[in-house]
């Protein structure tokens, strides 16, 4: 898409937010507002008339709701989608199930602070849909299977492996449906897992309990002083970092405010330093979707530390900016489809 302007859509049923979100994205000379609706039906028409690279799409708007929308246009016409989200309880879930229906990413709903500069939302809005218009639309697939549970009667020796051994996870956009394929193959007595998912607050605890829903493991947003469990997974809470800790022969995670890493808090580096610091070779880590660089250095610090270390390829990801930037720092030892990363993860030894 170099050269050309990035063409966007804009659906809200609101006449001021079509206008605030033109303001903001029409401020950036990469990007072209073509047009904006203020219902789907009015939006299907533009669609087709326009061929925009990308949309943002609220999701209360009259005659037919966003949800309902994207699923019909992901079936009909794939394109890459920013939701405009409110961040409550419902606006959470309700942008949870729009990622998995397949938007790319979501941002918060402006407000006039952020376009007077109170806030820093403009750039982050900006930068989103000009990743999305440049993002993967896949196609949505079958759930893997799971993974066989490893035996249960396990020795005494394996069972102190089993026990300190860690999966460590970072990602980002298009992370939330990534995270949910691995986690989902993985059986109930997998190693301990931590992960960080640059999330906001709120949405984190919302996306916790979905996984821990789907999954075989169980699944929960994190908490200062958690340990790190066989069969469970930790979740960075938004807004603040996360990092593991060692006590003995035990880990657990110490979950803190401080200031942005890479622009980021949770950082993906910070735990993956921390893991490369305590953890060494008994950390098999995985990079997954997302843009920007962070966790790159994190990563290339495991891999140095005895760490296995695995990204996902550039084919699965919506955005590959993450993987491709530790892979170019030279922190990465197979790089495979996101299908066979739970797998792998799982049995390196």
């Amino acid at each position: 898409m170099s050269g050309k302007k990035i063409r966007a859509l804009i659906v809200d049923d609101s006449a001021a937010m079509r206008q605030l979100l033109t303001h903001i994205l029409s401020s950036d000379p990469e990007i072209e507002i073509v047009g904006t609706a203020s219902d789907p039906f009015i939006a299907r028409e533009k669609i087709v008339a326009l061929s925009p690279d990308v949309i943002t799409l609220d999701v209360e708007m009259p005659r037919m709701d966003g949800l309902t929308f994207l699923e019909k246009l992901m079936r009909g016409r794939p394109t890459p989608v920013v939701m405009v989200s409110s961040l409550t309880q419902a606006g959470c879930d309700v942008t949870l199930r729009a990622l998995e229906l397949g938007a790319i990413d979501y941002f918060a709903k402006p407000t006039f602070d952020t376009l007077n500069g109170v806030s820093d939302g403009a750039d982050l809005i900006i930068e989103k849909v000009k990743a999305a218009a440049r993002a993967r639309v896949l196609p949505k697939t079958a759930p893997a299977r799971p993974i066989a549970a490893a035996p249960s009667a396990l020795s005494g020796a394996a069972a102190y492996q089993l026990t300190n051994r860690i999966i460590a996870i970072g990602a980002s956009t298009g992370g939330t449906e990534a995270i949910r394929e691995v986690l989902s193959q993985l059986p109930a007595n997998s190693p301990g897992i931590v992960m960080v998912l640059h999330m906001p607050p709120g949405f984190t605890a919302s996306y916790a309990k979905r996984l821990d829903s789907l999954c075989n493991i169980r699944v929960k947003e994190a908490e200062n002083g958690d340990r790190v469990l066989p069969g469970h997974a930790l979740l960075a809470p938004g807004s603040f970092h996360m990092s593991l800790l060692k006590s003995g022969a035990e880990y657990s995670v110490r979950v803190a405010e401080g200031p942005p890493v890479n622009r980021h808090r949770p950082s993906v580096d910070v735990l993956f330093d921390s893991c490369a610091a305590l953890a060494g070779r008994n950390v098999n880590a995985a990079i997954l979707t997302g843009m920007g660089d962070d966790g790159a250095r994190g990563l290339r610090r495991m891999r140095d530390a005895g760490a296995y270390t695995v990204a996902q390829d550039e084919a699965t990801c919506v955005v590959f900016g993450m993987p491709k930037e530790a892979i170019a720092q030279g922190g990465v030892q197979d790089v495979l489809p996101l299908q066979c990363i739970a797998e792998r993860l799982l049995t390196h030894k």
